[in-house]
């Protein structure tokens, strides 16, 4: 099992997601979207998994920054777009284990998902 965690290192999901990675003493690799970046293809694997819907994050500033033609005319590709362009649209934390993919923190989920 090779779990890599994506986000930001400031994100309070984030915080809490390798808290709990770390309590169970499950190993991890933290990828920063800010620092580390992202590629059309990890986003492309990861949105057939999910959906760009849960993808993006609808609740963030950047989100809220976009003008409202932007926000409104959002469908699959403008919006994996504008993820490439701002990786602080995509919702945190993004947990990949191998070729499948969790969305947000969610202790019950993670321990479900991620424990042995």
């Amino acid at each position: 099992m090779t779990i890599t965690l994506y986000g930001i290192k400031n994100c309070d999901s984030v915080k809490k997601a390798k808290k709990w990675f770390e309590a169970e003493q499950i190993d991890y690799t933290f990828h920063d979207f800010r620092s580390d970046g992202i590629d059309s293809g990890w986003l492309a694997a990861a949105e057939k998994k999910v959906g760009w819907e849960v993808l993006l994050n609808k609740r963030g500033t950047t989100f809220r920054q976009l003008d409202d033609e932007t926000k409104q005319s959002l469908n699959q590709t403008s919006a994996l777009n504008l993820m490439l362009e701002q990786p602080t649209l995509i919702k945190r934390p993004v947990v990949q284990n191998d070729e499948d993919f969790t969305v947000g923190f969610n202790p019950t989920l993670f321990a479900d998902t991620y424990s042995a």
